[in-house]
This record gives structure tokens, C-alpha cells and sequence, in this order.
């Protein structure tokens, strides 16, 4: 199977509002509470614009997902990006229900792990699962990260302060 991952364009918009639309009772305990707004065309379109306006400032890396297909699956991003000593930023992704456990996300992974550490020059990536997300936690070990600690209450997920388990990988 080849995977990819390729950078989110205005052009994916009626295809990702379709893939979250179908998947918001998938993605609801893993997700923060959205609004209505956000399951339309144009809020998936507000949500596009300001991810790729973030991108030519530098703070963000939006990629979709595809399938073997080229078809949308989920979406992957190196959001909060540092420079300076820090050189670091946190990459959060998800992934449709139908391909779940088709190892998309790990493929994903690994692709903007060398966008972080070989083009943009960073030293270090965080993510953070929720406790009971195995699955994710797997993606992040496949692709060389290790848990770092357990952050309590730390961030509202599904309407609740959740406890999450944050990992890093470092470029070395």
C-alpha cells in the first residue's frame, strides 16, 4: 500500500467536509466539542484558510491524509512551531473510521516527521494521547516517539479536562 500525506488545500474542502461530516460520531470522543458551523462547507472552509494562512507564517504544517486511492482519510498537523533554542513544535492527526488500523496515520507520521526534522530543521516533536487511546499511542511508537510523562486534565476533550500521556521524538 502506498500512503501519503500532502500539504491542506482550498481545493480539499468539499472532500473534507464530506469526511467530517461522515465520521463526527467516530471522531466525537477523541475530538474537542465543535460547533455546528464546523460540519458545513463553509466552516470547513474557514477552517482551511486560517490552517494555511498559519502556514505562510511559518507556526503550522497542514497536511490531509490520503488513502492508497489518493482519497482524503484524516488530517495531520505540526501545529505550535518554535524556533529559536527550542526548535520544536506538537503534531496532532486523526484518521476516518473506515480506514482505521490500515496504518494511514503511522505512513503520515513518519512523512512529517522528516518535514520536521530534515526541511524545517526542528529538533523535537510532541504529541499527546488520551490515556485510553491505544491505537494512537501505537502510531507514536512505530514511528520512534517516547512517553515523556502524564499531563492531568490537559485538555478539554468531548467536553472534559482528560489526562493525556505526552510523548516526544528528538531528530537525533
Amino acid at each position: 500500500m502506498v500512503t501519503a500525506s500532502r500539504l491542506l488545500s482550498l481545493d480539499d474542502v468539499p472532500e473534507m467536509t464530506e469526511l467530517v461530516t461522515a465520521n463526527r460520531e467516530f471522531l466525537a470522543p477523541w475530538s474537542p466539542i465543535r460547533p455546528e458551523s464546523f460540519f458545513t462547507e463553509d466552516g470547513q472552509r474557514a477552517v482551511v484558510a486560517d490552517a494555511l494562512d498559519h502556514y505562510e507564517a511559518g507556526s503550522i504544517v497542514p497536511h490531509v491524509i490520503l488513502d492508497d486511492a489518493g482519497r482524503l482519510a484524516g488530517r495531520i498537523t505540526l501545529n505550535e512551531i518554535a524556533r529559536g533554542p527550542f526548535l520544536s513544535c506538537r503534531v496532532g492527526y486523526w484518521v476516518a473510521a473506515g480506514v482505521n488500523g490500515r496504518g494511514l496515520a503511522s505512513a503520515a507520521l513518519a512523512n512529517l516527521k522528516r518535514v520536521a526534522f530534515e526541511d524545517l530543521g526542528l529538533h523535537r516533536i510532541e504529541a499527546g494521547t488520551l490515556v485510553h487511546n491505544e491505537r494512537s499511542q501505537r502510531v507514536l511508537l512505530r514511528n520512534g516517539f517516547a512517553r515523556i510523562g502524564l499531563a492531568p486534565r490537559y485538555l478539554s476533550i468531548a467536553g472534559q479536562w482528560q489526562d493525556h500521556l505526552l510523548f516526544q521524538v528528538l531528530s537525533e
